[in-house]
């Protein structure tokens, strides 16, 4: 049933206007354009001249290559960088185990239920398994001319390819599977050529490089690079359901640990992203760390936003949780409105730290008190076209002020503050 559309809501933040794109993994803002990673194939990239944030246009846009999504993007200058990731690559990889099921004599409704497929997919699994994939990466652009963009190379890396990644005008800090390790390590590449961006090194957790013998400390993918973002001479690394690690970067080529947190196993939510404020305060340096929340269970602790002093880099704790009742979000209980903490901006210059939170849109902390995070604005964006509640997936915002957060299904907010 197709349901009209429902007024936004929010606090102390005025929208400025809203394109209708099919959604995102990710926006990054530069100067007069957006530039927006497409969560789902045959969508790939697009830039959007938003000059004019009431009339913002689409004034170029990149396919994805063949059964990948490019639904990351980073843009330094006239670099910008596009990942290439398997489209669906958790749920393809089930069907790797189909050829040992059927040899157990097992049927394919016994199979189905032992991968947590529906019997029609199937066929689905074994034509990926077939085709294999091989196209995983990422792709460096010349976007001199915003209308244009001119593809300069295209790294392939291995397995899925590249997920979330950093990168500023020498190098790129790129999570991706590479043979041999189990889930995503760190791999650096040079940019002085971007036409032959080169390895210069590579990090990974102990457990990861299996073909070096290690032994996996997690199951399956769990402890894995989530992406690691530069901060001066630091690598703040988010480590999904292994916690979180700082890396030392002075020597590009050896980069190594020099501090980390793993959460208690009674918080179920992996960490997303961390990254420290700019400035300290009191005389004490802060991070901030996000989980991503996956489908709840009643019972369990919901994705939190943390606070931690990491003063001490040998001594990190958190010192505040931060998170958002059910009742903040008018969707709770509708099919598809997936609610909990997401990601934050990834540039902490201010006490402000700008939220995303599926369901429950954009919403804005002042941690002017570390230790009392306070939300002094929110957004939650109207339905899409067909009804849907909103998934607010990833926000940034411009030098002059304006927000700008990305649905992950559908469209791209215009936003400021009205304080």
């Amino acid at each position: 049933m197709k349901v009209a559309y429902e007024i936004e809501t929010g606090s102390n933040i005025r929208a400025l206007g809203r394109l209708d794109i099919p959604g995102g993994g990710q926006v990054v803002v530069q100067g007069d354009y957006a530039y927006i990673g497409h969560m789902k194939p045959p969508h790939g990239t697009s830039i959007v001249d938003v000059s004019d944030p009431a009339n913002p246009k689409v004034v170029a846009h990149i396919d994805p290559p063949d059964w990948s999504h490019t639904h990351k993007v980073r843009v330094v200058g006239d670099l910008m960088i596009t990942n290439v990731e398997q489209d669906r690559r958790h749920f393809l990889r089930k069907g790797n185990k189909i050829p040992a099921l059927r040899q157990s004599g097992k049927s394919e409704a016994e199979i189905a239920v032992a991968l947590g497929v529906h019997p029609h997919d199937i066929a689905d699994l074994d034509a990926a398994r077939e085709r294999g994939y091989d196209g995983g990466g990422f792709r460096v652009w010349d976007i001199s001319d915003k209308t244009q963009p001119r593809l300069l190379s295209y790294v392939k890396t291995y397995g899925f390819g590249t997920h979330r990644f950093d990168m500023d005008a020498h190098y790129a800090y790129i999570s991706t599977e590479m043979e041999g390790y189990v889930g995503n390590i760190l791999v650096i590449y040079d940019l002085a050529d971007p036409t032959t961006p080169r390895e210069v090194s590579r990090w990974h957790m102990p457990g990861q490089h299996v073909a070096a013998g290690e032994v996996p400390t997690g199951a399956g993918y769990s402890h894995r690079l989530h992406h690691a973002m530069r901060c001066g001479d630091e690598l703040w690394a988010a480590t999904w359901h292994a916690g979180m690690r700082v890396l030392d970067a002075t020597d590009i080529t050896r980069p190594r640990e020099i501090g980390g947190y793993a959460w208690p196993q009674a918080i179920p939510e992996p960490t997303h992203t961390v990254m420290p404020l700019e400035q300290p305060i009191n005389g004490r340096r802060y991070a901030v760390a996000i989980d991503e929340e996956h489908a709840h269970l009643p019972g369990r602790l919901h994705g939190f936003v943390w606070v931690m002093d990491v003063t001490d880099l040998s001594a990190m704790e958190p010192v505040a949780a931060w998170d958002l009742t059910e009742r903040a979000c008018p969707f709770i209980g509708e099919e598809g409105a997936r609610f909990g903490a997401h990601q934050f901006r990834e540039k902490l210059d201010s006490t402000l730290v700008y939220c995303t939170w599926f369901a429950g849109g954009l919403r804005v902390l002042d941690l002017a008190d570390p230790l009392l995070p306070k939300e002094v604005a929110h957004f939650i964006p109207a339905r899409g076209p067909e009804g849907a509640a909103p998934q607010s997936n990833d926000v940034d915002v411009g030098e002059d002020g304006r927000i700008y957060l990305l649905d992950r299904v559908n469209g791209l907010d215009i936003l400021e503050m009205t304080l």
